[in-house]
């Protein structure tokens, strides 16, 4: 994704950001740079106390950070609102400080939002998901400013992508991916 980040960049087009945890970043990376209008999609840590975090210390659930994916998008391509509606279809909003088998403060359900517009976004289709019934049960994601991103280590980049045959990627990853594609078929990135 690196490449494109950069060829992006030249175009001098509007990128925003969105910064989302909804358990392992390993999943949320691997459905973002499916999707149409992502330029570039980074996992790291966010939310909590601990300065410049390693992955060990985060997994350790005392540092207050969740694993979380920075999301860079066109808006011309593809709304700060359905980058959340993607969001909220490929992890369970309503199991507080756990997705599946991972457990802690670290898989937290989380949007960090950059500016007033995006918390407002981010409550209004959190009201929308809530609304339509999709997960039949009150959503327990919090919504708070992003006060500092720390990139994850280069290992964790791509991971999905360099590891398809891990028995996680497999058993975890793989059916959220399928699962995105089959909901958002005519928003995924050609190629794909």
């Amino acid at each position: 994704m690196g490449a494109a980040k950069e060829e992006w960049k030249v175009t001098d087009r509007k990128v925003e950001t969105a910064t989302l945890g909804g358990g392992c970043f390993w999943c949320l990376e691997a459905v973002y740079q499916e999707l149409d209008g992502v330029r570039s999609v980074q996992s790291g840590y966010a939310g909590g106390h601990v300065a410049d975090p390693t992955y060990r210390q985060v997994c350790g659930g005392k540092t207050g950070h969740a694993e979380v994916v920075q999301v860079e998008f066109d808006p011309e391509v593809v709304a700060y609102e359905d980058v959340l509606r993607v969001f909220f279809t490929i992890h369970d909003p309503t199991t507080r400080d756990r997705q599946g088998a991972d457990r802690g403060p670290q898989y937290r359900s989380i949007i960090l939002t950059h500016d007033d517009v995006q918390r407002d976004a981010a409550r209004a289709v959190m009201s929308e998901v809530e609304a339509a019934g999709v997960w039949g049960a009150p959503l327990v994601t919090e919504v708070a400013p992003l006060e500092r991103f720390w990139p994850a280590e280069a290992v964790h980049d791509d991971y999905y992508r360099r590891n398809p045959s891990q028995p996680y990627c497999r058993v975890v990853i793989e059916p959220k991916v399928l699962k995105f594609r089959e909901a958002f078929a005519d928003r995924l990135r050609s190629g794909v």
